[in-house]
């Protein structure tokens, strides 16, 4: 049976190389990581040689694929003309960090379209895509995805149209892929199936798992982590993605509550044991 992908977003703050140990000795195969402080504007590259260590420590650990979270503060379906700056700027520094790190997936949510119409916001978001990356040099490999939300407020992507409408609007206009990211929790907490989603997406433009039981009711619409098999959705449903013919190559990242990166190795092992086929 070939080897499923299961991790968890580690921490940067030791060093890049650090967060690939972590993930190795957690029991990991793949990561996700910040590329910056998730809630400040800017953020600085790395330098050339930490993103070649950190490279060369991944292959060594059979760390694969590199996801990367971006900045909470983004907003791509903001009209205010400060924040939609701001948003867009942002997201081209995660671009070109992404870039430099050969990263393989970028996952940004798709933002809040407060002030306006879901079908605006929609066609705003796909627009800052567009513009945070225009003139980046083509990226083979490298996918942007789009996360599906809890649908709390006014969040877009709560709704497997609205993801693909933003999809469909970026098509032929980016130097890279574009795809899914579709976390458990937030299809629990919108009240949607994951994997009638990703058939409804296509499971080809799944790329990403984030893999989070729920502190909130199925259908509440509030967006709250749990450990796995801790929460409202239970073991039962994580194994049925796990052993999902159509998903088992898709690369499986915990974001469940842990003190420390060394905690996740509890979520990975369970994840580990609902992928395995009961006897």
């Amino acid at each position: 049976m070939e080897s499923l992908r299961i991790g968890a977003h580690f921490s940067v703050s030791g060093s890049l190389e650090q967060a690939a140990r972590s993930a190795h000795q957690a029991g990991a195969n793949t990561l996700q990581i910040f590329t910056a402080s998730p809630r400040m504007w800017r953020g600085s590259r790395p330098k050339a040689d930490d993103a070649k260590r950190f490279s060369a420590v991944r292959a060594e650990l059979d760390l694969s694929p590199l996801v990367v979270h971006a900045n909470y503060l983004i907003n791509l379906a903001s009209i205010d003309p400060v924040i939609r700056g701001k948003s867009v700027q942002a997201f081209r520094e995660e671009l070109e960090r992404c870039i430099m790190l050969g990263v393989d997936f970028l996952v940004v949510h798709p933002g809040n379209y407060k002030d306006q119409t879901v079908e605006t916001g929609t066609a705003a978001v796909a627009l800052g895509i567009i513009e945070a990356a225009a003139a980046l040099p083509a990226s083979d490999g490298f996918t942007v995805l789009l996360e599906n939300t809890a649908g709390q407020g006014a969040s877009l992507g709560s709704h497997p149209a609205e993801l693909s409408v933003m999809r469909s609007l970026t098509e032929g206009k980016l130097p890279f892929a574009m795809g899914y990211c579709l976390d458990t929790c937030h299809c629990f907490a919108a009240g949607i199936d994951l994997i009638e989603t990703a058939g409804t997406l296509g499971f080809e433009h799944v790329h990403v798992i984030h893999s989070n039981d729920s502190k909130t009711p199925h259908g509440s619409r509030v967006d709250r982590h749990e450990n796995i098999g801790k929460g409202h959705i239970g073991e039962a449903p994580f194994a049925q993605i796990l052993m999902h013919q159509q998903l088992r190559k898709k690369a499986f990242i915990l974001e469940t509550p842990c003190e420390n990166d060394a905690d996740f190795a509890v979520d990975i092992t369970v994840l580990q044991r609902l992928a395995k086929p009961t006897s």
